[in-house]
């Protein structure tokens, strides 16, 4: 959590209580109820009560008298002993959802901390704030998903008069949304974003040095946990995708997903294969990635897999997202391991841009930036 939100609360803990719902019991989900029992141990005062878990499978409402913690382990095993079990069907469903508010009641000040990568749970967040429950989220598939969602969540926000946490959506949690919105609430006009928004392709090109294949780091990076199961999820850009869409959208630009365009490094005799048939194939990276290399390296440059939201020659907003060449100097170029690494140019950044670099990507640096959030709603309604 960020120093200032919490000698916020250090000094003056708010009297109301925050009825939180946790979807999500995954690495980031279990992060936040570690964090929230390491704050308990440390005896740090906050507002925040989970009165609701679940998965995708069950979900349970928290009594007063009962931790969070216990209850978690019970949700993932399915059991029901010392907890109100309100279900047990094979995935999430709009049933489901409706419990949550059920969890939460219908009074005081109610907030969901969305842990999951639902699509489902994602398309229920308008719907929630506009009956005037908060949400913070770490998945991109509201704020970056089709304009028609993101413009949902938007007069949402206006009807309920709630608030949107999405700092954990790019970058894991840096002060890259809120370093957006604040110039733009000083005066300062957005006028480029470029950045390496995902931690797994910034550590790949961090590696790759034309020698070994590039197939060869590639499942290094599986095996380290750096990338997707199925590695084409992170090689296809659309992720990095959905990022840069959320911080156009911070900057004032309600970009249409498809305006995104997006250079897969898959190449296309992968695309459709299974994909245990795809990674056994992975060599067909190979050429044209030692190819791009040598020819980064004859200018001496390095190659970088960045997202780039900027004006045209005729003054339109468009985005890109692919592999680039930079010289050394560049304010992109630089970096290590699966850091993350942001460039803002506005007004008052002009000649060189606020540069936000940190790691992103991370269970305990996601759930901190969830909670960070939280802790904001917490604050403002004090």
């Amino acid at each position: 959590m960020s120093a200032v939100v919490r000698s916020a609360f250090a000094t003056h803990a708010p009297a109301q209580e925050v009825k939180v719902a946790l979807l999500g019991l995954g690495t980031v989900g279990s992060a936040v109820l570690d964090r929230l029992q390491q704050w308990q141990a440390q005896e740090f005062k906050h507002p925040l009560r989970i009165v609701h878990v679940a998965n995708s499978r069950h979900a349970a409402r928290v009594d007063v008298d009962v931790c969070p913690l216990t209850v978690a382990q019970q949700v993932r095993a399915g059991q029901s002993d010392g907890i109100r079990t309100l279900h047990g069907s094979p995935s999430i469903s709009a049933a489901d959802l409706d419990a949550v508010e059920s969890s939460l009641g219908a009074t005081g000040l109610r907030l969901i901390i969305d842990a999951t990568a639902s699509d489902i749970v994602a398309a229920r967040q308008a719907q929630w704030l506009e009956r005037g429950i908060h949400v913070v989220t770490a998945c991109k598939l509201g704020q970056g998903a089709g304009l028609q969602r993101f413009e949902a969540l938007q007069r949402a926000r206006e009807l309920g008069s709630t608030q949107y946490g999405e700092s954990a959506t790019v970058g894991a949690g840096l002060p890259v949304i809120r370093s957006i919105r604040e110039l733009r609430e000083g005066g300062d006009r957005i006028t480029r974003i470029a950045g390496v928004l995902s931690g797994s392709l910034a550590w790949l090109f961090n590696q790759y040095d034309g020698m070994r294949p590039f197939s060869g780091w590639v499942r290094e990076a599986g095996a380290k946990g750096y990338t997707e199961p199925d590695p084409r999820d992170d090689l296809s850009g659309e992720d990095v995708r959905r990022k840069i869409l959320i911080l156009a959208r911070s900057a004032g630009v309600a970009l249409a997903s498809e305006a995104v365009q997006v250079q897969s490094l898959v190449p296309e005799s992968l695309r459709e294969l299974p994909a245990n048939i795809a990674i056994e194939q992975l060599d067909a990276l190979d050429a044209p990635l030692k190819l791009a290399f040598a020819q980064a390296y004859r200018q001496g440059e390095v190659l970088r897999h960045l997202a780039v939201l900027e004006r045209d020659s005729n003054g339109q907003w468009q985005a890109q997202v692919g592999l680039q060449s930079l010289p050394p100097s560049h304010p992109l170029a630089g970096g290590a391991g699966t850091d993350n690494r942001i460039a803002i140019w506005s007004d008052r950044y002009c000649e060189q841009p606020l540069v936000i670099q940190g790691p992103g990507a991370g269970a305990q640096v996601t759930a901190a930036g969830l909670l960070d959030d939280a802790l904001r709603v917490a604050k403002l309604y004090a």
